[in-house]
């Protein structure tokens, strides 16, 4: 076999890299500019490969935006997922499960940003996801699970389901690094600051918590 000939294991390892480069440049670019805004040229400029080769990877412009949404979605799902939990009691499980999305989303601004910017278009490219509806439902589950020890121990409420309490977990860790500037223009107070990330990490355990544990054996 010659030297500048490629087994089909290389070719498809270079594969691999190629589309991760794509992706993660586009993530970028996407995130800053959005979809109208980012240029498929800028995109291939700032990878090892062309405009042509990401259209084959991809299809489009918009095929290569949804492949960056369902790649930011896989992130958090997978580490939802495989968070052990089991072993805990419930409202340290809960806690784990609050402390695991608040350091994603402080860790991954543009997973916040990709997501704003899809709702800005109604979700109408995530729904055409044939991935990510079977994403969710692993982590849902997990939670789900930990639910019901709760309410089966006498801890829990029992008028919340998993998607109640994912609401909320969301909302407060969405709003802390999307609203983070006009916060700070309107409040003085930048959400971010590291001297108040135990804090709010632990307020938001301790919110959840408490909604949770709340009118549990009162009248």
């Amino acid at each position: 076999m010659g030297a500048g000939r490629q087994t089909t294991g290389e070719k498809q390892r270079d594969a691999v890299r190629t589309r991760a480069e794509i992706l993660a440049v586009a993530t970028e670019e996407f995130a800053t500019r959005g979809l109208a805004g980012a240029r498929v040229d800028e995109i291939a400029a700032k990878t090892r490969t062309t405009k042509r080769m990401l259209y084959y990877y991809f299809g489009s412009k918009q095929g290569l935006y949804l492949a960056v949404l369902e790649q930011a979605y896989r992130g958090i799902r997978a580490l939802e997922q495989d968070v052990d939990v089991e072993h805990l009691h419930p409202t340290a499980a809960v806690r784990a499960l609050t402390d695991l999305t608040f350091d994603h989303h402080e860790a991954h601004p543009d997973f916040i940003r990709l997501v704003s910017i899809e709702n800005i278009h109604h979700a109408e490219h995530l729904r055409t996801s044939s991935v990510l509806p079977g994403l969710a439902e692993p982590a849902v589950e997990v939670l789900d699970r930990v639910l019901a020890r709760g309410r089966a121990s006498g801890l829990f409420r029992d008028d919340v389901d998993a998607v109640d309490v994912h609401m909320v977990i969301s909302a407060f860790c969405v709003f802390r690094t999307a609203n983070r500037h006009t916060f700070h223009a309107v409040l003085g107070r930048d959400m971010l600051d590291p001297a108040r990330r135990d804090h709010y990490r632990r307020m938001l355990g301790d919110l959840v918590v408490e909604y949770l544990t709340a009118h549990v054996g009162r009248d």
